[in-house]
């Protein structure tokens, strides 16, 4: 069975939206990490506003690993209606169904990349088997959270912690069931 990664970088108080509002280095360890964690991945889910904002980016973009992954892998996005740009690799799927399905096909991990409303869902529904964060070390105040509150409690276990020379961490989840 396939795993689901959840990956998202974050401020230290957990608000995950618009990173790059402050996300100010990405230092060599965190290039390295992503270099890994997308090496293990053949497939990616994305939310309806993450996949307009990134359909519109990425085709034309050079910033290696992730232009080259993004642009190869079959993406998954998960909207009820189509999109109006299109991207190459991509399906429209409007339920969680799919990801059942894929989770129990042959092939490398499942990524999430942002798309904080359907990580949520996804959490939700017990679909992620793991997370990997960035955290950096700045407090954003404002902005959506991955994390909702008044949500049953989440249970995971620490696969792997290590800081950064710019001052994150990088942590590594596992979702315990």
């Amino acid at each position: 069975m396939r795993n689901v990664v959840l990956y998202t970088l974050m401020s230290l108080d957990g608000v995950a939206e618009s990173p790059d509002n402050f996300v100010f280095e990405f230092d060599e360890l965190m290039h390295a990490n992503l270099a890994d964690l997308i090496g293990a991945q053949d497939t990616v889910l994305l939310g309806r506003a993450q996949y307009d904002e990134w359909a519109s980016y990425w085709p034309t973009s050079d910033m290696q690993p992730f232009a080259d992954f993004i642009n190869s892998v079959p993406k998954y996005v998960f909207t009820s209606s189509t999109p109006s740009v299109e991207w190459a690799k991509t399906t429209v799927a409007s339920s969680l169904d799919v990801v059942r399905e894929l989770k129990s096909q042959p092939g490398g991990d499942i990524g999430v990349h942002g798309s904080i409303g359907l990580s949520r869902a996804l959490l939700a529904a017990g679909l992620i088997d793991r997370i990997s964060l960035v955290v950096y070390p700045v407090v954003a105040s404002r902005g959506r959270k991955l994390f909702e509150d008044d949500k049953p409690l989440t249970k995971l276990h620490l696969l792997r912690s290590r800081p950064t020379s710019s001052g994150g961490l990088l942590l590594d989840y596992e979702v315990r069931r």
